[in-house]
């Protein structure tokens, strides 16, 4: 996926920019489609979420490159919506972009698992997913821990 966007992000930087903020943050679709540009806060290069279903708002801070990338785009939109765009136009666009029939929410996915990995802090992948609840969070310590186990068991 990464290298599927590294690849078109300059030809095609909106959709390019949606998957990446929604890899790097954990972001649902409907949170990426609600970011405003006043959401970007450039002291902190952070991005603003609205949390939805019952989560928690949150700031997640993104790398600079990323952040410095959807800052100059979301200048240059009009409005105050950063991504404009449908939930449905969404996902033809990741459709598009997808290297395995996944669904979008396979990026929060990701995201709550490279966290965890790094950092071994349930808690932490908590409050980055917006969870009210350790329960919801804990079944991406039971993947990793388990992933690992089997690893270690078989190869």
């Amino acid at each position: 996926m990464r290298k599927i966007l590294t690849d078109f992000q300059d030809k095609d930087p909106r959709n390019c920019l949606m998957i990446w903020v929604a890899l790097r943050t954990g972001a649902r679709a409907q949170e990426v489609l609600n970011i405003q540009r006043a959401d970007l806060n450039p002291y902190d290069e952070s991005i603003f979420i609205r949390g939805l279903k019952g989560s928690n708002d949150r700031e997640i801070p993104v790398h600079s490159d990323l952040f410095s990338r959807l800052h100059r785009f979301a200048e240059n939109q009009g409005g105050t919506s950063v991504f404009p765009i449908s939930y449905n136009r969404l996902y033809q666009v990741w459709e598009m972009y997808r290297p395995v029939p996944k669904k979008f929410h396979a990026l929060r996915h990701t995201f709550a698992i490279e966290l965890y990995q790094k950092t071994k802090d349930l808690r932490l992948v908590q409050v980055a997913l917006g969870h009210r609840n350790i329960t919801n969070t804990m079944v991406y310590a039971d993947y990793v821990y388990s992933q690992q186990e089997l690893r270690k068991l078989i190869l």
